[in-house]
């Protein structure tokens, strides 16, 4: 084997690796909310540098009165949230969304004394749907056989 064959040998291995590394998926861009319970600048700066840390972030907002981290980036929610706990702090996936997003936000289950101003938990709203509910005809309102006919009129 002489060193042209030797020389084709190492360039074709090279390019198998550039291909296999082009065609690794890269992760979308998401913004990753979390809820944090900071009390001090001290909370706030460790959580700030512990989530920086992590690769693909591109910009890490933290307020402190709002107990809100914003994490946008390329990155995995679940690493994120797992690198926030590791911090010692309490933390869980942003459960709010904006008051007027919500078709009934003092629903018992919604409304939460310590949500933010402006937001209301995120919860599936258990409303009985017009499906759901017997059909009534127009006909029958007024007919004979309804006993309620003549409280209608």
């Amino acid at each position: 084997m002489g060193f042209l064959d030797h020389f084709a040998e190492v360039c074709s291995d090279a390019t198998e690796d550039v291909a296999r590394m082009t065609k690794r998926k890269r992760r979308p861009m998401q913004v990753v909310e979390i809820k944090v319970k900071m009390d001090c600048d001290g909370c706030e700066r460790r959580v700030k540098n512990a989530v920086s840390d992590i690769k693909g972030v591109k910009s890490v907002d933290v307020s402190r009165k709002e107990s809100r981290v914003t994490v946008t980036g390329n990155v995995d929610p679940d690493k994120v949230l797992k690198k926030v706990l590791s911090t010692g702090k309490k933390a869980e996936f942003w459960p709010y969304v904006r008051y007027n997003l919500v078709s009934y936000p003092y629903a018992p289950q919604a409304y939460d004394k310590k949500a933010p101003t402006g937001f209301v938990r995120n919860v599936v709203q258990a409303f009985p749907s017009p499906r759901s509910a017997p059909l009534e005809r127009y006909s029958s309102l007024f007919s004979d056989e309804n006993p309620h006919a003549c409280s209608i009129m």
